[in-house]
């Protein structure tokens, strides 16, 4: 058996079922991985993966593991894996996984220093730990890792603080920036499946709620329009001003989170920032408030300081569901303020998360290809690959397009001619 920590190897059965649905849904991936079988572009090449651990990742695990590549997959939050996913990846993938549901801080490193020690061609994060790690503790890595990827906007906003300060030692395409990734996967996915993973854990009734959204980027859209669609009255929380006119003009009521706090029954983080929601907005919260997070990081939630003013310790009054008491007055805080849509649902679905794995593997490919050519930065996928991806979406979902003709081609090209 190959080297792995996952929580029962009996549960691969179930995890193998889940993973074939799954990629009935990932048409884009799936010729992705029979062009990777049939031409081998990553042969011999060590990927260290710091994903969650879902039936999406694992299609994208083997569709790496297709091309050649020799993949280590490990944990990018202790509350994302899917246990019977990790079993199911070990056992009949023989790939090495570290993972497992619920594992404490101490053990979700350990773990990302296992993938480590793979010594990785290609590093493939989400929230950039992999990167981290390498340049705190695991520089030796340094001369042979050839690039690597980032799924997420925390993981970019790290990694370009990273470039800025001179500090990044290997090149890096940003995932997240690609538009077959951020204005679907961000916007649906996470829209979806957040407000997913809030009806799982408290199965409230959103209609006639007033939801508040921290945030309106393309994450707190999609939340936002669901909320709304789901029959909640919405408000959003902003620091910039372009983001907070576009979020009026969408039909919110925008106001700082001080004031949002004294009227809001639910509370969803997704900004990438620290202590969004703090001490001085539980003190005015109404009773019975649930508050969450679908930002990577639980920093976004000051949950010290909420633990510090509350009376006693907190109760675990559903799954994923604690209430925490302050000045007699009851606030829920679901799924220990971490990604809820992974926490108490099951992230994604998998519809969406083809395009964003889809750039994956093929940005993959191209850092690998292109990667010593690059200097240490952040980069963007390549235009054409990114309307590939888009173009191979609409084929799968059967849909046509026009296409130019030489005349328009050639109007568009030309400035001679106007009115």
């Amino acid at each position: 058996m190959i080297q792995h920590d996952v929580k029962n190897l009996d549960l691969a059965t179930g995890g193998r079922y889940r993973i074939e649905w799954a990629e009935q849904e990932m048409p884009v991936l799936r010729a992705i991985r029979e062009r990777f079988e049939r031409e081998k572009p990553l042969r011999g090449v060590r990927i260290s993966a710091c994903l969650h651990v879902t039936t999406e990742t694992a299609n994208l695990m083997r569709t790496l593991q297709a091309g050649g590549a020799e993949v280590v997959l490990t944990a990018s939050n202790p509350l994302s894996t899917q246990d019977d996913v990790a079993a199911s990846l070990v056992v009949h993938d023989e790939i090495p996984v570290y993972a497992v549901k619920g594992e404490d801080n101490e053990t979700y490193y350990k773990h990302i220093e296992m993938a480590l020690d793979h010594k990785p061609h290609i590093t493939m994060d989400d929230g950039a730990d992999l990167v981290s790690t390498i340049h705190k503790t695991r520089r030796e890595l340094l001369d042979v890792i050839v690039a690597g990827t980032e799924e997420t906007t925390t993981g970019v906003i790290r990694l370009r603080a990273m470039a800025k300060d001179g500090a990044l030692a290997f090149p890096v395409m940003a995932i997240n920036d690609s538009n077959t990734k951020h204005l679907f996967d961000n916007r649906y996915g996470t829209g979806q499946s957040t407000i997913d993973g809030v009806v799982r854990a408290t199965n409230i009734l959103l209609a006639g709620r007033t939801v508040v959204v921290a945030g309106y980027g393309w994450c707190s859209r999609g939340i936002a329009s669901r909320a709304e669609g789901m029959g909640a009255n919405v408000i959003v929380t902003e620091v910039d001003p372009l983001r907070a006119l576009e979020a009026v003009m969408d039909g919110y009521r925008v106001m700082p989170m001080i004031e949002a706090a004294k009227v809001g029954d639910i509370f969803i983080t997704a900004t990438g920032d620290i202590n969004v929601i703090d001490t001085h907005h539980f003190e005015v919260m109404k009773p019975g408030a649930i508050v969450c997070n679908s930002g990577h990081f639980n920093v976004e939630i000051n949950l010290k300081g909420l633990a510090a003013m509350s009376q006693g310790e907190p109760r675990l009054v559903r799954p994923f569901v604690e209430e925490y008491i302050v000045r007699g007055r009851p606030i829920y805080v679901l799924g220990e303020g971490r990604l809820i849509n992974l926490a108490s649902a099951e992230g994604h679905p998998a519809s969406v998360m083809d395009m964003s794995f889809a750039n994956q593997a093929l940005g993959a490919e191209y850092m690998l290809r292109m990667g010593k050519t690059l200097k240490p930065d952040v980069y963007v996928i390549p235009e054409d690959i990114d309307r590939e991806i888009a173009r191979l979406k609409l084929q799968a979902m059967g849909i046509h397009i026009d296409t130019l003709t030489e005349e328009q081609q050639a109007y568009l090209n030309q400035w001679q001619e106007g009115t």
